[in-house]
Order: C-alpha cells, then structure tokens, then sequence
C-alpha cells in the first residue's frame, strides 16, 4: 500500500472536503431558527454544498485508494485568489447594485477565470442560473432579492 492512513486524511481535497463540510454545517444551523421561507434558499444552498463535498471527499478518498498521488495544494494559487476577489466583489457588488445584476456578472466572471471560455456556454449558463433563481424565488415565491443601494431599494 503506497499511503498509509495518515497520509490519505491528510490530502489537500480530503482536508478541503471536511472544512467545506464542517463549515457548512455550523451555518446551517442558525437556519433553523429562521421563518421557513427565509430559510429556504440559504439551506437549500448549504445542504447541496455539503453533498458536493462529500462527493469531492469520496472521489478523492476512492483516488487515493487506488494509489493515485494527491494534486499539489497551489496547482493554480492564482485562480484560487482570483476567485476568492470575486466572491468579496460580488457580496459588495450585491449590496450596490442589487443580486441580478451582480449574479449576471459574476457567473461568467468567475466560469472565465476557471478556464471556461466558450461564449454561447458563458451566456446559457448566465440565463439558467438567474432565470432558475429568479423563476422559483421571485416569481414562484414572491421573494424578493437585494436590489441595491445604488437604485435606493
């Protein structure tokens, strides 16, 4: 057996799954105090990034069972920064400008600087994601969404 047990925990996407995991679950649980409605998106957004962690975690635990060395921790730093930039700008960019709008520039925005270059893909997965929040939150359940202070909403 090439690692031992030790090493296998200790890989860089091992690790990043349980932190992803941990954390998530402490912020859920504040969502339980909340109204129902106003705790739907936030849970249902925290309980699917658990679930893709724990498929990065068993991915990574059956990779490492195979025998397959662990990717290096600062493969690619400046994405990482990057995209970490682009979250902040994008919770200050939803408190100016209001979440469409910061949401219709961010997801391409942020597909671009992971490597994803095809136009007409940026612009599908644009409209499928806000139209996909926008038809159940907005339409489906009469919530609204920060609009921004910039517009004095």
């Amino acid at each position: 057996m090439p690692h031992s047990k030790t090493n296998r925990l200790l890989r860089p996407e091992t690790l990043t799954a349980v932190g992803i995991i941990a954390i998530s679950v402490a912020f859920l649980f504040p969502t339980f105090d909340m109204r129902a409605m106003s705790a739907l998106l936030p849970a249902s957004m925290i309980v699917g990034l658990i679930v893709l962690a724990v498929l990065l975690l068993v991915s990574d635990q059956r990779k490492a069972g195979a025998g397959e060395a662990a990717p290096s921790m600062t493969k690619a730093p400046k994405r990482v920064a990057g995209a970490f930039l682009l979250v902040v700008a994008y919770a200050l960019a939803t408190d100016f400008i209001g979440f469409y709008i910061s949401t219709a520039i961010s997801v391409p925005l942020v597909a671009w600087v992971f490597g994803f270059r095809n136009p007409l893909g940026l612009a599908l997965a644009t409209v499928i994601v806000v139209g996909t929040i926008w038809l159940i939150f907005d339409f489906g359940m009469s919530q609204e969404f920060p609009s921004g202070r910039l517009w004095g909403k």
